[in-house]
């Protein structure tokens, strides 16, 4: 397995936590974890340093189409992010987007 590095957050994220613009972000954030196997995905890449996507589909316990599907939404939320290796794809949590998450929710 390779190691998958998240992209550094350069500076704290100052946006606000509540108004319009905030309610759609954390809208669009709880939709993509608004399937518990994403949540169960979430959860395994916490406790990980590196994945690939054979490893999440064995622990999951879906199919890999299944969970391919579940890994591009969430990956298009930006909660995830995902390196090709080759036949690979290694993927990791966004730690900035996973503040934000917090942020957002903790602002309710």
């Amino acid at each position: 397995m390779e190691t998958c590095v998240p992209v550094p957050q350069p500076q704290p994220d100052l946006r606000p936590v509540e108004g319009a613009e905030a309610d759609a972000e954390l809208a669009r954030l709880a939709k993509a974890l608004g399937h518990p196997a994403r949540v169960q995905i979430i959860r395994l890449l916490a406790q990980w340093d590196q994945c690939v996507c054979g490893t999440i589909v064995d622990d999951v316990g879906l199919a890999q189409s299944t969970v391919s599907q579940h890994l591009k939404v969430l990956k298009e939320a930006g909660i995830i992010q995902g390196e090709v290796d080759g036949a690979r794809v290694c993927y990791c949590l966004d730690p900035g987007t996973l503040r934000r998450l917090k942020a957002l929710v903790g602002g309710l």
